[in-house]
């Protein structure tokens, strides 16, 4: 088997190996978002980080369908990623670990979501932010990879890509922000 074939196999087994009634899940909790006054928040590091402001994209715009303008039906959704200058602020004057929980601290509220996307889950900076929501009562749930390092075990829930490759990882994330988008596409 050449790399291709065997990089789409490997691919295509984590996908069949992905909890449903996980995914189903996490619809429910975005589900209950929708039309409210509670927030959606999302972030991670690196491959990470561009698939948290993908999925606030998609979920923030697309899911409100092909007559968007005057769809009501909106999630508030912020991603902790996309404001560079609030980033390095924080990064510079306290310290990286802290610039996802910092921003939670100033916009989280009780009942806001907070879904963190990690190949380790071992990033100090994704650490404190659960352990910062769980303090103010944000529900948590991550998109893990490998074993789900240190902050599996801090989350409410999580849907794991036990896998070793972070390219894999990474696009099974992906698929599950394509998978959750196109749902409320449709409904």
């Amino acid at each position: 088997m050449d790399q291709t074939d065997k990089y789409l196999a490997d691919l295509s087994e984590e996908l069949k190996k992905l909890d449903r009634k996980k995914i189903n899940h996490l619809k429910s909790i975005i589900q209950l978002l929708i039309g409210s006054k509670k927030t959606l928040f999302i972030c991670g590091n690196g491959g990470s980080a561009a698939t948290a402001s993908h999925m606030t994209c998609d979920l923030g715009k697309t899911i409100l369908g092909k007559n968007p303008r005057f769809n009501q039906n909106r999630l508030r959704i912020i991603c902790f990623n996309d404001n560079i200058s609030l980033i390095t602020a924080w990064g510079n004057d306290e310290g990286y670990d802290y610039i996802f929980s910092e921003q939670l601290k100033t916009l989280g509220t009780k009942g806001d979501c907070l879904i963190v996307i990690t190949g380790s889950g071992n990033s100090k900076n994704i650490i404190e932010v659960v352990k910062e929501a769980k303090k103010i009562g944000v529900t948590t749930f991550g998109l893990l990879g490998f074993a789900g390092g240190k902050v599996k075990k801090l989350l409410d829930e999580h849907i794991l890509v036990k896998c070793d490759d972070y390219g894999i990882i990474e696009d099974v994330h992906s698929i599950l922000n394509h998978l959750i988008t196109d749902y409320f596409k449709k409904i």
